[in-house]
């Protein structure tokens, strides 16, 4: 029997993933951007502090016993310290400068060619066995600077996979996956460290007035987060993602990918050089005793100008090598060339910068009217009834933040709302906000290659298409998808193995605070 048109016609049912995903990407374009956000937050806080002083709302303070009682900043006083305070928040706002500073250095580095030529220099190099790690590691490396390894790296791990005879979208989910699966792991230090770690020591001050947190404050554990990112995208890559891929497409001669000429591959080598002596410097200022990076007063190097000075050190790698490698390459001319590089690194932060003012602002209130620590303390009391050991409880952080991640792409936009509740909370509760940071940064990294939320999301759909034109959101979430899971599980292991064992997250950066 012939089939009626109702029946031809019908609509494939969508599955379950497709129906939360579908609700995900709605209820993620509902929301205001985040400069708007933090603005409503702050009108939100305003109009709370006023309500919590009417009703009487107050908390003890664990370590000191006092009294605490929220502020009305929409009193005469509390408006006064607002018009008086607009300006300060803002220029005196931890990760601004940090994140400028570190940025006009990475730019000079970016600008002269350095950071695609070392990216395509390794990719090249890699025989056909080691293709998949190198890739993933390629990937990892690079959220250093920014969005390098999306623009850069994604494609030519496509262009590398085609040319060994393997599916380009294989290479370019493993370079994803590295690029933003594994963001927060790394060997070195970038941007994101000074970031994260001005923003984690504005809300321990909730607590803690003259808490300081270096920007090296979670290295330990995210170099030893490095090879196992890569080895859990390895295995995915090879075992879940490579044989869904299987019929290659066609070659496109234009879309191929010289690997570094003559004159980079010079560049290449001035860099290695300048770069090995800056770090020739640094070791004489450290290894000895009496070296002159470490404390003057102490002769330790916890305290020292080096570790206090970490947004400095990357400013100078950024520049040293950045310049000898232009002059290398001959890619840099002049001194214009140079100061080029760090106005374009710059001409990209207007929007951030606006983000910036309005988190400020945000920050700055809730720090005013003590409702953060008031409902840090609540909290903490609530979790110490629970009495639930440290793992379960920095598991569900990871968690907390992976779920938020779906719906917040920008990690400095979801610290800067998360910080100033869980730092303090966790600090009443006896640990450090260099822990709670590392936790985070799990929970920030596992699902953004899920998330259509994230800035690249749709470049990456116009990656897949190349190769697979019918390739859509469904695609690309399908392939990351084993990715995320294995992150999310094999980091979430790894946190709590570090735990257990007590090592400290970073250099100065214990696991635990004296929450009295």
């Amino acid at each position: 029997m012939a089939s009626t048109p109702t029946q031809a016609s019908a609509p494939a049912r969508r599955s379950l993933t497709d129906r939360f995903l579908h609700i995900v990407e709605v209820g993620g374009n509902a929301l205001p951007h985040p400069a708007t956000l933090f603005a409503l937050l702050t009108l939100c806080i305003l109009v709370g502090s006023w309500l919590a002083v009417r009703l009487d709302v107050s908390a003890l303070h664990p370590a000191t016993n006092e009294v605490i009682r929220p502020v009305d900043l929409l009193s005469r006083e509390g408006l006064h310290r607002l018009l008086t305070g607009l300006v300060s928040n803002f220029t005196g706002f931890a990760p601004l400068g940090a994140v400028l500073v570190s940025l006009i250095g990475i730019g000079v580095a970016e600008h002269s060619g350095l950071i695609g030529a070392a990216l395509r220099r390794l990719v090249f190099a890699a025989p056909a066995w080691a293709l998949t790690p190198v890739v993933v590691f390629a990937g990892v490396m690079s959220n250093m600077a920014s969005e390098i390894g999306y623009v850069l790296l994604i494609p030519l791990a496509g262009l590398m996979f085609q040319g060994a005879g393997r599916h380009p979208i294989v290479g370019m989910a493993a370079a994803f996956a590295g690029v933003s699966g594994g963001y927060s792991a790394n060997l070195l230090l970038g941007s994101l460290d000074p970031l994260l770690a001005g923003l984690s020591q504005e809300a321990a001050r909730v607590v803690d007035h003259g808490y300081v947190v270096n920007a090296a404050a979670n290295w330990y554990f995210m170099m030893a987060s490095t090879p196992l990112v890569v080895a859990i995208g390895t295995w995915v890559t090879e075992r879940h993602v490579a044989p869904r891929f299987t019929s290659l497409p066609d070659a496109d001669a234009r879309d191929a990918i010289a690997p570094p000429d003559a004159l980079e591959r010079r560049g290449l080598r001035w860099a290695l050089v300048a770069s090995l002596a800056l770090s020739g410097a640094i070791a004489w200022g450290l290894l000895p005793d009496d070296g002159f990076l470490r404390n003057s007063a102490t002769g330790g190097v916890l305290d020292s100008p080096f570790l206090q000075g970490m947004v400095a050190i990357i400013f100078l790698y950024g520049v040293v090598t950045g310049i000898a490698y232009g002059l290398g390459a001959r890619t840099l001319r002049s001194d214009a060339d140079v100061i080029d590089g760090m106005g374009r690194s710059m001409s990209t932060l207007g929007t951030y910068i606006v983000l910036v003012f309005f988190a400020a602002q945000f920050v700055a209130c809730f720090q005013w009217t003590q409702l953060g620590l008031i409902l840090a303390v609540k909290l903490a009391g609530l979790l110490q009834a629970l009495q639930l050991p440290a793992i379960p409880l920095f598991v569900g952080l990871v968690a907390i933040t992976a779920v938020a991640n779906l719906f917040i792409g920008s990690a400095s936009a979801k610290w800067a709302l998360m910080a100033p509740i869980f730092v303090p909370m966790f600090m009443l509760l006896g640990y450090s906000p260099e822990l709670v940071q590392a936790g985070y940064r799990i929970g920030d990294s596992v699902t953004n290659i899920i998330s259509p939320m994230m800035s690249y999301f749709a470049l990456i759909i116009a990656f897949f298409q190349r190769y697979e034109p019918k390739a859509g959101l469904g695609t690309l979430v399908s392939t990351m998808l084993p990715y995320s899971i294995a992150f999310a599980i094999g980091w979430s292991a790894l946190f709590a193995l570090w735990i257990g064992f007590g090592w400290a997250i970073g250099p100065g950066a214990p696991l635990t605070y004296p929450a009295g």
